[in-house]
């Protein structure tokens, strides 16, 4: 692929290899810092992300933008945002296994770009994706893993605590957990 993020994004803008580009409004390539060492991985985008072409910016994207706040870290500044899919999924469906495949080296090349060293994935889907395949986001969010050398940790995804206000705390103190592995292992993030 790329080694420049710009060049890669207008690579995908032309992208064709699964149906969702062709009920796309806009591609929703990613936001933030291209240096960061931290980097959130979404599933997808949905009605909100499509309509202003920027990951997480409906309800739950001003969830997200809270919880990144308590702990210091910020969209625009420290931390890097992306999703396993870059076109929205009908009705804001989960994407289905041939369209993260289809996408799939899209993200591996933002990473390989970004070359984080933290990637927290969002929700269920991405985790499974990204961590293990048998991923229990309920059971097993908030516990770091490693794989090729990167600390990976999966949270609930904002929407979900949209629906169920009552595992705010439990997301909350992934984010805290999250803030002690970023100072231990990349402490520079909060310069």
């Amino acid at each position: 692929m790329t080694d420049n993020m710009n060049d890669l994004k207008k690579m995908c803008l032309e992208c064709k290899k699964c149906r969702l580009c062709e009920t796309r409004t806009n591609l929703v390539f990613g936001v933030g810092n291209e240096n960061a060492d931290v980097l959130f991985i979404g599933e997808g985008p949905g009605e909100n992300e499509d309509l202003q072409g920027e990951p997480f910016v409906g309800r739950g994207g001003k969830l997200l933008d809270k919880m990144l706040n308590a702990v210091d870290l910020d969209r625009k500044k420290n931390i890097y945002i992306a999703n396993m899919v870059k076109c929205r999924p009908p009705k804001n469906r989960d994407p289905l296994p041939d369209e993260q495949d289809a996408c799939i080296g899209w993200l591996r090349n933002q990473v390989k770009i970004i070359r984080p060293k933290i990637i927290v994935c969002l929700g269920r889907v991405a985790a499974t994706k990204i961590i293990k395949k048998d991923m229990k986001i309920t059971k097993e969010h908030g516990i770091f893993f490693e794989k090729n050398g990167v600390v990976m940790m999966a949270t609930l995804h904002p929407a979900a605590l949209l629906r169920d206000p009552r595992k705010k705390p439990d997301a909350f103190e992934d984010f805290q957990k999250l803030r002690d592995k970023i100072k231990e292992i990349c402490p520079h993030t909060y310069d």
